[in-house]
């Protein structure tokens, strides 16, 4: 998981460079910056006309190429980063969809239930034409869709009694719109009356309605009383302008931000005192000004600040966000750290997507559970203070200038998203690229066939549904098969798996191992030792015992020899697996388990040997007698076999023992201890 975050900061590091480099290529290409200021003068006709549709300003009225430069400047500065934006929005000849209603249910859940934005539905009677012609209508849906005004069509011919009980009897045009200032507060129809059924009349009628939202101030008076008041609203906006009515997307975002942020409009059109502006910090005209309990702030002094409603609306996001929008940004910051498990898994294509998909419903299904209890927590009345720090934190941290680079990279990705997936998938190569060079410094062993690794998933998950878990850490352990014949019965109903069982071998360090000792013989070991050091003879009995480590590593050694397919033993050791297959079963049957003719007619010493071991002088595997010094391994039925012999036996697949055929991997009742054959000694 930390190694998929670093990766996701680390590409968001590439994409803060990438827009740098950007910013530089069009500064070395045409000499200008984002934010560097437009002189509307400069302008074309159309150009002009282009910014006030973006604003949401009117100029039917307005024939003349000054009136409407005029009308541009008194709305507020224009920068060349909104100038390429309202002109790529422009040429984007995109249709924006429409919802159709189905009927009361439909439209109460869309428009009347929707608390937060701004619906205009054309209700078409029965057997009336519409009120807006086709064309006219997609005209007005993708002049309002700017703005966040979503659009409908209800046919009164779906649902005629709910049109009767609401008296549309003609077909007319309804636009919603919250009737109160608080957060999912009610919501009002409001019936067009008007008789020019145009677009742009059309479109003055709603941002009429919307701006009658926004508190207006007309004198100085009521701005001192305003600016000096403290209420609800810890956010607010002034717009100080020279406008009849603000712009529509300041009024859009006011219907949207409802119950977070206080939007007020300063008419400052026929003031001739205003010393009072210059007292509270607005020089200019037109000014937006945020004020917050921190200070003064001015939009449109850093990158990315534009008079759109793009622009604003992430700027307010960032001071004052909701829940969701904060669960919405944490979801996808997950699921974009998931998709790195795409590219930082090695291996076939096929277990790439299945471990792709096991990440993205783990990291999700973490998510909406972590994110049940904050929503309890923010429910509690003791973290009101809590919550008024931590947008406090929001507003001192979004308000600098690193933060207005970062909302300004968020608006230019966000209107390319070809280029922001290119940059994620290349991203992705790279680490996918580095992923592979490391692992083959390592010798990793990556398996590229999807065949090979289905088989090995299959194996594994039938070993563990139908066998039992082969662990014996604590051997010897008491088994759930001993108890519960069920699962016994259960395994005879698969005779395939019962003939070829898939047990997994970590059960084989957990196994009992020691050194095999004659009595008045030394072991190679302890004869090095008291030549190096005649000080200490006395202890070198010591040497019987084993140290964990040496076994675990011996262990661990001869299993991975014996998984890398290895035909042969050690050099040292007894050629085991050969000469076992070579020899017939009559033959191995008729060799006498448990000989006593060791190579030196010397008594073993099998105290050193664990309990319940059986004793013996000869491994059945390799059929060699047990030299002094070498290294021995018992199952659990108490059979004993050299170390390398019977681990390269049980890592062939055979997890039984060779003599009785007992599992390996399970633990056999206790048993009295047979008398030793023969009083311990070969005859």
């Amino acid at each position: 998981m930390w190694l998929k975050l670093f990766f996701l900061l680390l590409y968001f590091l590439v994409l803060f460079v990438l827009a740098r480099f950007f910013e530089a290529i069009v500064w070395y290409e045409t000499g200008i910056f984002a934010t560097q200021l437009v002189d509307p003068v400069a302008l074309s006709f159309k150009k002009l006309k282009t910014i006030l549709e973006c604003r949401g300003l009117g100029y039917s009225g307005l024939p003349e190429k000054k009136d409407v430069r005029e009308l541009v400047e008194k709305s507020g500065d224009l920068m060349e980063g909104e100038l390429y934006s309202a002109l790529k929005e422009e040429e984007a000849s995109e249709s924006v969809s429409s919802t159709n209603f189905s009927g009361e249910m439909h439209f109460y859940e869309l428009v009347e239930d929707t608390k937060d934005g701004i619906w205009l539905v054309q209700v078409i009677a029965n057997d009336r034409s519409p009120l807006v012609g086709k064309i006219h209508w997609e005209k007005m849906v993708k002049k309002v869709s700017r703005f966040g005004i979503r659009t409908g069509t209800f046919n009164c011919s779906s649902d005629p009694r709910y049109c009767r009980r609401r008296g549309w009897v003609r077909s007319t045009l309804i636009m919603s719109v919250p009737q109160t200032s608080t957060s999912k507060g009610k919501v009002m129809l409001k019936e067009y009356s008007g008789r020019k059924i145009e677009v742009e009349h059309i479109f003055k009628w709603i941002t009429a309605h919307a701006a009658s939202r926004i508190k207006t101030i007309y004198n100085v008076e009521h701005l001192k009383e305003e600016w000096n008041k403290s209420d609800q609203y810890w956010v607010k906006i002034y717009l100080f302008a020279k406008l009849d009515q603000p712009p529509a997307f300041f009024s859009a975002l006011s219907i949207k931000f409802t119950g977070r942020v206080e939007f007020i409009f300063v008419n400052v059109e026929n003031w001739d005192n205003k010393s009072y502006m210059t007292d509270i910090g607005v020089y200019n005209m037109p000014s937006y000004i945020l004020r917050t309990p921190e200070g003064i702030y001015r939009y449109g002094n850093h990158t990315g600040e534009f008079i759109s409603l793009q622009a604003m609306d992430s700027f307010l996001r960032s001071l004052q966000p909701e829940v969701n929008d904060l669960f919405v940004l944490s979801l996808v910051l997950v699921n974009l750290m998931a998709w790195m498990d795409l590219f930082i898994t090695q291996g076939a294509t096929i277990k790439r997507f299945v471990v792709l998909i096991s990440t993205l419903g783990t990291y999700n299904s973490l998510l909406i559970i972590s994110w049940l209890p904050v929503l309890g927590f923010l429910q509690l009345p003791y973290l009101d203070s809590f919550y008024e720090y931590s947008l406090r934190l929001l507003r001192y941290s979004n308000t600098t200038t690193l933060a207005s680079w970062v909302r300004a990279d968020w608006m230019f990705y966000s209107s390319h998203p070809a280029l922001f997936l290119s940059t994620y998938l290349g991203h992705g190569l790279l680490i996918d690229y580095f992923e592979k060079k490391r692992r083959r410094s390592n010798n990793d062993e990556v398996n590229a066939n999807n065949l090979e690794w289905l088989s090995s998933l299959w194996d594994w998950y039938t070993s563990y549904l139908f066998h039992p878990i082969a662990s014996l850490q604590n051997f010897p352990v008491e088994s759930d098969w001993d108890e519960d014949p069920d699962l016994f019965l259960e395994r005879l109903a698969f005779p395939d798996l019962w003939l070829h069982p898939l047990i997994p071998t970590d059960y084989i360090k957990n196994l009992p191992m020691w050194r095999f000792k004659c009595l008045g013989v030394q072991s190679e070991e302890e004869m090095s030792e008291s030549s190096q050091d005649t000080e200490n003879d006395s202890d070198s009995d010591n040497m019987d015992t084993f140290s964990s480590k040496d076994v675990f590593e011996d262990k661990q050694s001869i299993v991975h020899s014996s998984l890398g397919r290895t035909s042969h033993c050690d050099a040292g050791a007894c050629s085991c697996a050969n000469k076992y297959c070579q020899t017939s079963p009559r033959e191995r049957k008729g060799r006498s388990y448990g000989s006593h003719n060791t190579n030196e007619d010397m008594e073993p010493d099998w105290l050193t040997w664990p309990a319940g071991t059986l004793h013996c002088t000869e491994c059945v595997v390799c059929l060699e007698n047990f030299e002094n010094g070498c290294l021995l391994m018992g199952l659990p039925c108490g059979h004993v076999f050299h170390q390398n012999c019977i681990v390269m036996w049980l890592a062939g697949g055979r997890h039984c023992c060779p003599v009785c055929r007992w599992p390996s991997y399970k633990k056999k009742q206790p048993f009295a201890q047979q008398q030793l054959l023969s009083n311990d000694v070969p005859s």
